[in-house]
């Protein structure tokens, strides 16, 4: 199992940060490849993704440590992934967001195609902290 962190510091409120990352209709306007997402009841969400070339939909469940600003989300079916995210504040208007997430590199692969060993993680690196400076970008842009 391979663990990812990323961070992104954002000019935001952490209250404005937390609540628009509850937003899940909103991630295709921020996540690369996300096409389509809805919040399910339960703390369910579903995710249809196209990435290397492949569609994909996805069940994620999604807990919430709103007391610590952390939300945790997992896959319900393959890929295994699972990952968190984890708001802090830097001062009154801005807010460091970390990404943490945990996958198996060759799962990731075998579900969407792409590269193999370092090249892989590259580019899983890349697409994570993209994700997050576009983000910021939405966030900034909705101040």
């Amino acid at each position: 199992m391979s663990t990812l962190e990323e961070h992104v510091d954002i000019a935001v409120p952490i209250d404005a940060a937390w609540e628009r990352l509850h937003d899940v209709e909103d991630y295709p306007r921020f996540l690369d490849g996300v096409r389509d997402a809805r919040a399910e009841a339960g703390g369910r969400a579903h995710l249809d993704v196209e990435a290397g070339g492949r569609s994909r939909s996805f069940e994620a469940e999604v807990s919430d440590h709103g007391d610590r600003r952390v939300m945790e989300w997992r896959t319900t079916g393959d890929p295994r992934l699972a990952g968190s995210f984890s708001l802090q504040p830097i001062d009154q208007g801005h807010t460091r967001v970390q990404a943490r997430l945990e996958y198996d590199p060759g799962v990731v692969r075998e579900a969407f195609g792409g590269p193999k060993g370092f090249a892989q993680a590259n580019a899983i690196e890349r697409q994570v902290r993209g994700d997050l400076e576009h983000f910021k970008e939405y966030l900034e842009q909705q101040r």
